[in-house]
C-alpha cells in the first residue's frame, strides 16, 4: 500500500538545503529511487514542510538507510520524526 510520508523540517533549513540534497541523490543514482513517486517541498505559514508518497514502507526505510551517509553534510534536520499515511485513495490527470 502507498505511504504519503511528511516531514517539518527544523525552521533554519532551507528550500536551498533541499535542493542541493536533491541534486546529490541525483548525481549519486539514488533519485529517483525504486518505490519514490513523487516530492512536494513547500511552505505553510512561513515553516518549510515536504511531503513525499512512496509505494511503501520499506521501499522508504531502504532508500533512507542508502541515503543517509550521502546527505550527512547537508543541512537538513528534521523536527522529529515523520508522519506516515496509508493512502487510501489517488486521482491523477492524465499526461
Amino acid at each position: 500500500m502507498s505511504i504519503v510520508v511528511r516531514y517539518a523540517p527544523v525552521p533554519s533549513s532551507t528550500i536551498e538545503a533541499v535542493r542541493r540534497g536533491h541534486s546529490r541523490l541525483q548525481e549519486s543514482g539514488e533519485l529517483p529511487a525504486d518505490g519514490f513517486d513523487h516530492h512536494v517541498a513547500f511552505r505553510s505559514n512561513g515553516q518549510l514542510l515536504v511531503s513525499e508518497v512512496w509505494d511503501s514502507q520499506t521501499e522508504l526505510e531502504a532508500f533512507g538507510k542508502r541515503v543517509m551517509p550521502l546527505l550527512a553534510d547537508v543541512a537538513l534536520e528534521h523536527s522529529g520524526h515523520p508522519e506516515v499515511f496509508e493512502v487510501e485513495n489517488t486521482i491523477r490527470r492524465q499526461q
